[in-house]
């Protein structure tokens, strides 16, 4: 069985006297990021990430996601892994308050996706992939769009994707066709092809946001006329 023991140690030290954990604590909004309380948050995360989303590797290379009447099914005890990390609050780690997070440096949050990316990569994507969604949202997102969708992305209750990959382009984004058309009601009619999209479908959560990069019909031609759409 594959077996991962999270660098604790290694981790405090670097908090305590690189990051300089207690000095940071002292700025205005990272308060509750005290030693103490970032060396708890360090060594419950380490028995997660060891204890119950390593083993998973086994079960996600001999099983592998099914595809089942259409819906996609991840591997036997990823959704029960997920839950108990939702639960658990991880995901909300370095989020504003204002939408659920818990308001602690991003440097801690780092620390935490360190040990579930290396006790299960394909596993730690989903999380990952839903922090791109959220600071997306928190930057550039509008009023309605923050209150509809941030809580619900902060908790881990639903899960973000970034749709960019098209047949004819990937790390070529001047080359993406998708079309967005805008609707009578506001909203956007979009079409195209997009193709591996990271946890585009999945049986984790109830829903998934996806951010979609698309162009209107009067944009200008390369990576300039792209706009993003939920």
């Amino acid at each position: 069985m594959f077996g991962y023991t999270a660098p604790i140690r290694d981790m405090r030290f670097v908090m305590r006297e690189i990051v300089d954990i207690e000095g940071l604590s002292q700025l205005p909004g990272c308060d509750a990021a005290t030693p103490d309380t970032v060396d708890a948050i360090l060594e419950e995360a380490g028995k997660l990430a060891g204890g119950v989303i390593a083993p998973l590797n086994r079960t996600g290379d001999q099983t592998g996601s099914k595809v089942e009447n259409g819906v996609v099914r991840t591997p036997e005890g990823w959704r029960e892994a997920y839950r108990q990390f939702v639960d658990g609050g991880w995901n909300s780690i370095p989020f504003e308050p204002e939408f659920g997070g818990q308001g602690l440096p991003i440097t801690v949050a780092s620390a935490c996706a360190e040990m579930w990316n290396s006790a299960n990569m394909a596993w730690g994507l989903c999380p990952l992939l839903t922090i791109g969604a959220v600071e997306a949202l928190t930057a550039h997102g509008s009023d309605a769009q923050k209150q509809t969708y941030l809580e619900k992305l902060v908790s881990g209750e639903w899960t973000g994707t970034m749709c960019l990959t098209e047949p004819q382009a990937g790390s070529d984004l001047a080359l993406l066709r998708s079309k967005a058309v805008k609707q009578d009601d506001g909203t956007y009619a979009i079409t195209g092809t997009k193709i591996f999209i990271t946890y585009g479908e999945h049986d984790l959560t109830e829903n998934i946001v996806h951010l979609v990069l698309a162009r209107t019909p009067d944009a200008p031609a390369g990576v300039k006329g792209i706009s993003l759409f939920i």
